[in-house]
């Protein structure tokens, strides 16, 4: 195998499972399972403390993904919450890009995290402040359904001979068996990319094949699940299922792997083809800061993962990826594109007019 296909395309494609989905994987379960543990007592939080909602909206959004910010989308679509919360749930999100970050630098991510706190929360209040409030569908009125009558169980008599045993919770068919087998290549994959990670061993050919295979069952993952931006909705960000985290977590890490692999990709192409290395992009300066905050205009998650998968290929400024994590939305807009698309127009320009300020205000001081 020549050293130019190694470096050009099986290198990156390593790197993206091993460096960035594996420690993804190591952070989704645990993330996961406490939103699948006490994610209905937060969403119950927002709903009684309206006057607080703007901070708690934002809060929500902390853990990776998107799922705390689609649960504010359900919430003002109930009418639950003030246009101000849900403004300051999409500013402070950064979506599936977190995963990225988290992998990248976990320090330079809780900063940002802490930083999209309070710019979140600072702009909900000030919509609502401003009186800021997007004429909403009429919501049609409907009568209460009878409630079903309870299933009356039937017991199943034991075949002659036997006792009857009960059944075996059906784990594996709950989960998958596409991501069943993620999530074994992904334990394979930390006993070598953990020690790779804090140099404890040096990235040989057993970190190249279990990336590279890591990688492409991510891609199957990713391609039988319908090549969907991502598999979060309103069931997906309140699961209540542990079988049902580790699926919708698999779906996850594979969807994060996918694109981070195509930005690792496309930049070891251009700069190894080009020797173009990324020092003209109009990333750099107040452009930058312009362009990343335009980027986040554009909904769901793949192109702001491609994005933070530039900059932790070091093709951009800190200054242009603050811009993108403020005014970028992640998957939580499009919920509310189908609940209230008025909301959602006005929403993601207001989010874009914070990520300016802010973004040139550290362009500035750094």
């Amino acid at each position: 195998m020549s050293t130019t296909l190694v470096e050009l395309l099986l290198r990156p494609l390593a790197d993206a499972f091993m460096q960035v989905g594996v420690f993804v994987a190591l952070m989704v379960g645990p993330f996961g399972w406490a939103r699948c543990r006490w994610g209905h007592r937060l969403d119950a939080a927002l709903e009684r403390r309206r006057g607080a909602a703007p901070v708690v909206a934002a809060a929500l959004t902390m853990p990776p993904g998107c799922g705390g910010a689609i649960l504010v989308m359900a919430a003002y679509g109930r009418g639950a919450v003030s246009f101000g919360a849900a403004i300051a749930a999409l500013v402070a999100t950064m979506g599936d890009a977190s995963w990225v970050l988290l992998a990248h630098d976990p320090w330079l991510t809780v900063q940002l995290k802490a930083l999209l706190l309070v710019v979140g929360a600072t702009t909900g209040w000030l919509v609502d402040a401003a009186g800021i409030r997007p004429a909403r569908r009429p919501v049609a009125a409907t009568p209460a359904a009878a409630p079903d009558p309870a299933p009356v169980p039937v017991p199943r008599a034991p075949a002659p001979g036997r006792p009857l045993l009960p059944a075996p919770a059906p784990v594996l068919h709950d989960v998958g068996i596409l991501p069943v087998l993620l999530w074994l290549a992904i334990g394979g994959g930390a006993t070598v990319s953990v020690p790779v990670t804090f140099q404890l061993l040096a990235p040989e050919t057993l970190y190249l094949v279990l990336g590279v295979l890591g990688a492409c069952l991510a891609l199957v993952v990713f391609v039988r699940s319908g090549c969907r931006l991502a598999d979060d909705d309103e069931t997906t960000a309140g699961e209540r299922s542990y079988a049902a985290v580790l699926r919708h977590g698999g779906h996850e890490v594979a969807f994060v792997t996918v694109w981070v692999a195509v930005a690792y990709v496309a930049w070891s192409l251009v700069t190894h083809l080009t020797g173009f290395d990324g020092s003209t992009l109009p990333v750099l300066g107040l452009a930058g800061v312009v362009v990343g905050a335009l980027i986040g205009l554009v909904p769901g998650c793949a192109v702001q993962i491609v994005f933070a998968g530039m900059f932790a290929a070091g093709g951009m400024p800190l200054a242009t990826l603050v811009a993108n994590t403020i005014s970028q939305d992640g998957d939580a807009l499009l919920p509310l594109l189908a609940l209230e698309h008025r909301s959602a127009l006005v929403a993601t320009v207001l989010t874009t007019i914070p990520a300016l300020l802010v973004g040139t205000a550290f362009l500035l001081l750094t």
